[in-house]
């Protein structure tokens, strides 16, 4: 037998391919060739002929880049850590639960049977002074926020004012879309009907007599949520009472939402403070929002040391579920509240990069002899 025929040999700098008789008509790869259509323009991005720059990472680069960086997350992190250190919370569990001995039992049980409005109070010492301003916050624990069903249940158009949204919820909204007689309920969704509902009161001893302390509960919620998410619908005669006609509260709320506040037309329905800080949901099943902040009257510095009554409202049920309920006071600083993680997470960057950098370093001066001896 002769040689195996050629299927392609090297032509100069391309390859020539020998297929004839491959396809009908001889001549099979003629039609291959670079359509003039097809051919990119003889520009400098399309031609990949643009100015580039590629890092040479060597041992005097990297090294201290990773020194450097481990030694900056470690500052912060030291930072972080001590004022996290510095701040000063004092939580009060209120939960109620039965066998407890706990003065919110009475009310505890009431809630899980149904029954609201029920009071009680709990008297605590504050061993330190706190100083101000100190804020007031409530914690739930195994509420889950963050489930997809419950935190899809809202309509935001409804939220943000608009009228077609009073009249026609959105369906995430569903199963507290309308009420049993069809109406809109406004605001609907599973978030709003759960609104946190517990109030409180707190008072201070001195010389024998307890005396209120002032909270204030302007400027709880963020700012972008007060001022551009939610608005009230418009005022019809100036009325928001008649722009709500037409709705209905959600199932589990005593009164409706043009009643939150009717003593400050500024904080009541959509825009109401304490509604905006519930609907932000939390990503946590133990989380805390803001409640109020202590830094008006002879409080502005702050919470002196001494004895505290604070009366509870008890309407929130959490037995239910096997939640707890707690309030916190805590003092704030340049980081905010108390938050011992962040300093942590960025210790251990840091450390991690000074380890890796002198492991690198080690690896460095032990080649670079061996490469030494090689040359010699």
């Amino acid at each position: 037998m002769g040689p195996c025929p050629v299927v392609g040999q090297w032509q100069g700098s391309g390859l020539s391919l020998g297929l004839h008789g491959a396809l009908p008509g001889g001549g099979a790869m003629a039609g291959i060739g670079a359509l003039p259509g097809n051919k990119p323009d003889n520009t400098a991005f399309t031609q990949q002929r643009l100015p580039a720059w590629q890092p040479l990472l060597s041992a005097g680069t990297a090294l201290p880049l990773f020194f450097c960086a481990g030694l900056a997350c470690l500052a912060l992190g030291l930072g972080l850590h001590f004022s996290s250190a510095t701040i000063r919370e004092l939580e009060l569990d209120y939960t109620g639960a039965p066998g407890s001995g706990h003065n919110c039992s009475r009310c505890a049980n009431a809630s899980r049977a149904g029954a609201a409005g029920c009071t009680c109070s709990l008297r605590f010492e504050l061993p330190e002074r706190f100083p101000g301003p100190v804020c007031l916050y409530y914690q739930l624990a195994n509420y889950y926020q963050n489930h997809r069903r419950y935190s899809v249940s809202r309509d935001d158009r409804q939220l943000s004012g608009v009228a077609s949204g009073l009249s026609n919820p959105a369906r995430e909204c569903s199963p507290f879309r309308t009420d049993p007689r069809g109406i809109p309920i406004a605001p609907c969704g599973a978030i709003a009907n759960s609104l946190f509902n517990d109030t409180f009161a707190l008072y201070h001893l001195a010389n024998g007599t307890f005396y209120p302390v002032p909270l204030d509960n302007r400027g709880i919620s963020w700012w972008t949520d007060s001022n551009i998410k939610f608005s009230n619908p418009e005022l019809i005669n100036g009325s928001l009472e008649a722009a709500f006609r037409g709705t209905a509260k959600p199932p589990n709320w005593p009164h409706a939402a043009y009643t939150l506040d009717m003593g400050n037309l500024n904080n009541t329905g959509f825009i109401n403070e304490d509604f905006i800080v519930w609907m932000r949901t939390a990503a946590l099943p133990t989380f805390r929002k803001l409640y109020r902040r202590v830094r008006e009257g002879n409080f502005s510095s702050g919470l002196p040391q001494g004895t505290y009554r604070l009366d509870i409202t008890y309407n929130y049920p959490v037995l239910s579920f096997q939640g707890t309920k707690k309030v916190i006071f805590s003092t704030v600083s340049w980081m905010g509240g108390k938050n011992p993680f962040l300093g942590i997470v960025y210790l251990i960057f840091g450390s991690a990069c000074i380890l890796t950098g002198f492991v690198m370093l080690a690896v460095h001066i032990k080649f670079q002899k061996q490469n030494q001896m090689d040359v010699e």
